[in-house]
This record gives structure tokens, sequence and C-alpha cells, in this order.
């Protein structure tokens, strides 16, 4: 594993949420799931009556996450992408998940789980103390120093 992917993971380890994005009917989409990594591989736990799930399985996808409402000093975002699978966690992975929303969209939450094997892995850290803290307008502006 290289020194990056390494980061990543470390780094993915400090949020438990993030997005994943792939095509569904020709068309790019995004979606929130929650996440643990386990044995260098992404664990995705996301809602089956939404359906993203199918788009995904099978197919290549990026998850990524970040820290960016964090206030932290530093901020970081990481992507994964690679092939996406439906699998059946183990007793242990749905314990390092925590307990699952109630609710997604007024539906019972049901649980599906997706395994993502990273084949490109990115990281980028923002450092906000490289630019003016605030435009005329209030605005802060981040540029990337990865």
């Amino acid at each position: 594993m290289s020194t990056e992917e390494i980061r990543a993971i470390e780094l993915l380890t400090r949020v438990s949420y993030g997005r994943v994005a792939t095509i569904m009917r020709a068309m790019p989409f995004v979606a929130p799931a929650r996440h643990i990594v386990d044995d260098g591989r992404v664990l995705l736990l996301m809602h089956r009556g939404l359906g993203y799930h199918r788009a995904c399985a099978g197919g290549v996808v990026a998850y990524g996450a970040d820290n960016l409402n964090s206030g932290a000093a530093t901020l970081w975002s990481v992507q994964f992408t690679g092939t996406a699978e439906v699998v059946e966690p183990t007793e242990a992975q749905r314990a390092a998940f925590g307990p699952a929303p109630e609710m997604v969209d007024g539906e019972p939450f049901d649980p599906v789980y997706m395994r993502v094997e990273p084949q490109f892995v990115t990281v980028h850290t923002l450092d906000p103390t490289t630019e003016p803290p605030s435009t005329p307008s209030g605005e802060r502006h981040f540029h990337h120093v990865a």
C-alpha cells in the first residue's frame, strides 16, 4: 500500500459519512453513505430503499469524504475510486458501523452493504491560512496545497 493510500485510509477513519458517485440511467449521481475501513477496503452502508446500490454493484464508483465543515485548521478530502459489490458483512463489521438511522426520507431504513476495492486513491489538503481570511463579502477561499 502506498503512503497516500495509508494516509487516505487514516483520514477516512476520522469521519463516518461520505458520498458515493456513479452513473445511473446514463446520468451521474451522488448519494450519502456511511463507511468503515476493513483490511484496506472501504465498506459502505446505504439505504436499500433508494435503489442506489443497484447502480453501484459491479460498476466503478468514487467514494469521497472530508472534514470541510469541521472547523479544523487543516482541511482534507479523500477519494477512493474502484469497483463496488454488494456484500454480507461480518458481525464485527456490522458492529463497527454503529447504530443505523431509523428512517430515510420517511421510510424505515433497510440496510445494504457494499465493498469498494480501491484502484485509485487521492488525498487533497486545503490550508485556509495561505489565503486572506475572507473576501469583502465574507466568503473564505481555500488554496490547494497537496
